[in-house]
């Protein structure tokens, strides 16, 4: 709907060990249910589907390029053109962040603004920008990649490289020192708790709950989390002078005022003085609905651009 609001909403497993044409057609199994659970009227008014995926993504041709968490082989596929045939719509592809900003900018925390800064805490650190209104996508449609901004010298990221905010702040990557410091014997609450239900299954939230209870090193995993999270919003602030930073995601949610004060505390005292005094950081409005709610003003924003159909088309240079 215009507010944003779901009239059905469809839930199923995602087939990743079947490979790319499972997970079509059970994308296209999920749609039809729910327009089928809608009435005619609604029906007959629907005028396209807004696909949300894990990037990175080609949102000019509708293609996921290629994705870890959607399996091996899933890469290449031309999710948007496969189920505007399937289901007789034009359908809309970007990365599952930038479908979140588009969704906090038409109804939730970022109503209003035309240039801020979209980032997700949860299991990795995920980012969208826009500017002046537009999604950010840079000539590849990767910009935006926030949580593999470099904040350190060390610390190895899930992505190969070193220093990104994801590897101190990301909730897999915090599991992965917490288990480190269960093999090193340096927690006894992780200890504890591996004893209970495996070493190999502590999580972000483990680690959350051993600071609450005063295990040092569990707070010093989540404190440097923290820290990380504030030096990388004083870069966004420095380099990218936004209204807003939105953060939402599970460890964000679970945090709150605990992650978000230091940031602000980092922005008021090191970020350069003119963004400083505009910049607001944020809790995300929209919870675990946001790229629902964020595929509707994807679907109205590229209605009719032909830019968003074919890909595409390269600028040309200036000294060319």
């Amino acid at each position: 709907m215009d507010d944003g609001s779901r009239l059905a909403l469809i839930k199923g497993r995602t087939p990743i060990t079947d490979g790319p044409a499972a997970i079509l057609d059970a994308c296209e199994v999920a749609l039809r249910r729910a327009r089928d659970a809608v009435s005619v009227e609604i029906r007959s008014a629907l005028v396209g589907i807004g696909i949300s995926s894990p990037g990175p993504v080609d949102p000019w041709r509708g293609v996921v390029v290629q994705t870890p968490n959607m399996g091996p082989t899933f890469h290449d596929v031309p999710i948007a053109a496969e189920l505007s045939a399937r289901l007789g719509l034009p359908a809309f592809l970007d990365r599952d962040t930038n479908v979140a900003a588009l969704g906090e900018k038409a109804f939730g925390a970022a109503r209003g603004c035309e240039d801020f800064i979209y980032l997700t805490v949860s299991t990795g650190v995920g980012g969208a920008i826009v500017s002046e209104g537009r999604i950010l996508h840079g000539p590849d449609g990767t910009a935006g990649e926030l949580g593999h901004t470099p904040v350190s010298m060390e610390g190895q990221c899930g992505c190969g490289a070193v220093g990104c905010l994801e590897a101190f702040v990301g909730g897999a990557a915090m599991a992965r020192t917490a288990r480190q410091a269960v093999v090193d014997g340096k927690s006894p609450f992780l200890a504890a708790r591996a004893a209970q239900k495996g070493v190999e299954v502590i999580e972000a939230r483990d680690i959350a709950e051993g600071e609450d209870a005063g295990d040092d090193t569990c707070r010093s995993i989540m404190e440097r989390g923290r820290r990380a999270f504030a030096v990388a919003c004083v870069g966004f602030v420095d380099s990218l002078n936004p209204t807003r930073i939105v953060v939402g995601g599970a460890i964000s949610d679970a945090q709150g005022e605990r992650l978000l004060g230091p940031a602000r505390a980092a922005v008021a005292s090191t970020a350069f003085r003119t963004p400083r005094s505009r910049v607001k950081i944020v809790h995300a409005e929209l919870g675990g609905d946001v790229s629902l709610a964020g595929g509707h003003p994807l679907v109205i924003a590229r209605l009719g651009d032909p830019a968003w159909r074919g890909g595409r088309i390269t600028p040309v240079s200036a000294t060319g």
